[in-house]
């Protein structure tokens, strides 16, 4: 049930994000004109690395691992997700992974 979810989370994330570039790519070709595909494909090979690097929260929890060490606590849990099913690496090979291999494919 629980990968059931999580692939339904990332069904949505890609969906979210495949609208999300869509319009931006639209907004650009319209305001500068140009190739809709090409541009399309850059747009989802950028937006696939940005998520694939942050799409945990490890890069924010960076900044207080050294204090919280200081003080002999352990790092930051992933408890406030939200209810989020997927983790950082589910993100990675469930969205990010498939949103390149989209860019990648509109561009060649």
């Amino acid at each position: 049930m629980t990968v059931i979810r999580g692939l339904r989370e990332a069904l949505l994330l890609f969906l979210i994000a495949v609208v999300v570039i869509a319009v931006a790519v639209g907004i650009w070709v319209g305001v500068s004109g140009g190739d809709f595909t090409h541009r399309l494909g850059i747009a989802f090979m950028v937006v696939g690395a940005l998520i694939g690097m942050t799409g945990d929260l490890t890069l924010s929890r960076i900044e207080t691992m050294p204090a919280r060490s200081v003080f002999g606590l352990a790092p930051e849990r992933e408890g406030a997700g939200g209810g989020r099913v997927l983790t950082g690496v589910g993100i990675f090979l469930f969205v990010a992974v498939p949103l390149i291999a989209v860019g990648v494919l509109l561009v060649a």
